[in-house]
């Protein structure tokens, strides 16, 4: 269990960090079963800043990690066949600080306005 008191749950043989995310998980595979959705993913990667770099002194071609990347991890990734869009979803139980601003990151550097569900 962690802070916000959601437990990983274990389904079809795959790990999900909530009963509510493995829930969802379901019904996103009835719709792409149905032919409502397609291509759906899981843990989709997107970097909101990239990594960032400075040169060591005195060594040519040599560069030292100043700042790791802050990237957003979405829960699910599909496209939906009835709006023609590409939807990027999270299940979301309690919204952190850290969570508003990666969203308002994906908006502004993606142009992707999060679904929460």
């Amino acid at each position: 269990m962690n802070k916000y008191h959601a437990k990983k749950v274990l389904l079809d043989g795959e790990l999900f960090d909530s009963r509510r995310e493995a829930l969802r998980w379901q019904e996103l595979k009835l719709l792409e079963k149905a032919g409502e959705i397609e291509d759906l993913k899981r843990q989709v990667k997107y970097i909101l800043i990239p990594a960032q770099y400075k040169p060591i002194v005195g060594e040519e071609y040599k560069m030292k990690l100043v700042e790791r990347e802050c990237s957003y991890k979405a829960d699910f990734v599909y496209h939906d066949l009835v709006t023609g869009l590409v939807v990027v979803e999270d299940t979301k139980g309690f919204k952190t600080k850290d969570y508003i601003i990666k969203r308002k990151l994906m908006l502004f550097v993606h142009g992707i306005a999060i679904k929460e569900v």
